[in-house]
């Protein structure tokens, strides 16, 4: 495999015209032969913490948790919690993305966040971006996207609204200087 894009964000393009992408950062929590899996870490859905833990019959009880946001994090899975933390832990059914970053899929992470024993940073997607073998450098081929190493406190440290002009400025470029029409005479 000629790129590993782990810990990576994927910036969309301008020009991205597909929904569920246009606009977003999508943080690559595994890129391999087999395809890339991922999250979008800057479009939140209306729905919070609390609205989640209530419909999967969860108490929440640190009441500063209750109005954080509830994610969307793809089209894959859209009815699936995914958790994107720090640090790892030990949790039923982590994927490990790093030393000090993991993604969980299972209930007892959630359990011990309505404890208030969860881990201390965190952000919650309801689905999860997915690419089959070689289809994400495809895109890239195609520009679809620009990547760049992730910076952890982009993804759990600041508002929705900055995550994505933030990612540029790691590339040192201002997202609203990069227009739609890029690369056409």
């Amino acid at each position: 495999m000629a790129i590993d894009l782990t810990h990576h964000f994927l910036i969309a393009m301008p020009n991205m015209v597909d929904p569920y992408f246009a606009k977003s950062l999508t943080y690559i929590c595994e890129h391999n032969d087999h395809g890339a899996l991922g999250v979008v870490v800057n479009r939140p859905i209306d729905l919070s913490l609390q609205a989640l833990f209530a419909r999967i019959d969860l108490k929440l009880e640190p009441h500063e948790l209750h109005d954080i946001p509830v994610y969307f994090g793809g089209p894959v899975q859209t009815d699936r919690g995914f958790v994107l933390h720090q640090p790892v832990g030990e949790w039923h059914s982590t994927l490990n993305v790093r030393d000090s970053l993991g993604l969980t899929t299972s209930k007892d992470i959630l359990e011990a966040v309505g404890k208030g024993s969860g881990p201390a940073k965190m952000l919650v997607t309801l689905g999860y971006s997915g690419w089959a073998a070689g289809q994400l450098e495809h895109e890239l081929g195609q520009n679809a996207w620009l990547t760049v190493e992730a910076g952890e406190q982009i993804i759990f440290d600041l508002p929705a609204e900055e995550k994505l002009p933030a990612a540029m400025e790691l590339l040192g470029v201002d997202f609203a200087s990069l227009s739609e029409d890029t690369g056409h005479a």
